[in-house]
């Protein structure tokens, strides 16, 4: 395989989840990514779904909480999640804080100093990951969807509305829907682009995107458990995308869970739900 070097490998109903390590051009570091590659990937190439992980999450949380790879067996498709930011840049100030430089790269191509060099997780999302998943695995690159929680949520969105056509179908659990007016997005984006850019901030906004979006149509599956506190917060807001998507004329569903909060607990419980929601367009 082309760059990339086997870091572990787990037997798991009847596929492989592999970790693997490569050195990233995007981010100027070594980066993991986790790949569980369904039984039917043995004979033939299989839709894939990209997976983005929230805040302090690394490549591990999402294969090893989730429980989503019985349902990824059962329908044929392969399940990519790399980590959510670069690692070991030694930046001055990347390990001050949980959310923001490690493990909080917002899924932003970051404009301001010393981030721009190196935080450019959107790209490497968009393009690097894809490109070296395309290579390097049996899987189809013009069937591939996108999903993701809480800051990986965020990345979700952004990424199937600022790349019209490239996915097939997006969701996402708890996402920070309109970053541009909460705490976390605030100084993430302050942090990585500057306040003198912040006319740009909404150009990395699923709120503000989805007001402007031409692309192909999706229909976006969202699920929010309401007793997450971070919802109770107001880092979440997916009112205000909701009715953004309403008035947009951006197909969009809901649902409001009870008792659920912002746990992995929550994501297993809803996994299977999400997957099928993305075979609907996988499978077509």
């Amino acid at each position: 395989m082309g760059g990339i070097t086997q870091v572990s490998s787990n037997r798991v109903f009847g596929g492989y989840q592999k970790i693997f390590s490569h050195d990233s051009k995007e981010l100027g570091c070594k980066m993991n990514f986790a790949i569980y590659l369904p039984p039917a990937s043995e004979e033939k190439k299989v839709p894939v779904i990209y997976w983005l992980s929230g805040l302090t999450c690394t490549e591990k949380n999402f294969v090893e909480k989730a429980g989503a790879q019985r349902y990824a067996s059962e329908n044929g498709v392969a399940i990519v999640g790399p980590d959510t930011s670069p690692r070991g840049l030694n930046i001055p100030g990347e390990e001050d804080g949980w959310d923001f430089g490690t493990g909080a790269g917002f899924y932003v191509d970051a404009t301001r100093e010393p981030w721009s060099k190196n935080y450019r997780m959107f790209s490497y999302v968009t393009k690097e990951l894809p490109e070296l998943i395309n290579e390097n695995f049996p899987v189809l690159p013009n069937s591939q969807s996108i999903m993701g929680h809480s800051m990986g949520g965020h990345g979700a969105l952004i990424c199937a509305l600022k790349n019209p056509g490239q996915y097939r179908s997006v969701s996402a659990f708890a996402p920070i829907c309109n970053p541009i007016k909460c705490p976390w997005g605030k100084k993430a984006f302050d942090g990585y682009m500057g306040s003198v850019d912040c006319n740009k901030w909404a150009d990395w906004d699923a709120t503000e995107l989805v007001k402007k979006y031409q692309g192909p149509p999706l229909e976006i599956l969202i699920d929010q458990g309401k007793e997450d506190q971070f919802l109770k917060d107001l880092q979440l807001l997916p009112e205000n995308f909701v009715q953004a998507c309403t008035n947009s004329q951006m197909p969009v569903i809901l649902h409001m869970h009870e008792g659920y909060d912002h746990s992995y607990y929550f994501i297993a419980s809803f996994i299977g739900q999400h997957i099928q929601h993305h075979m609907r367009y996988l499978a077509a």
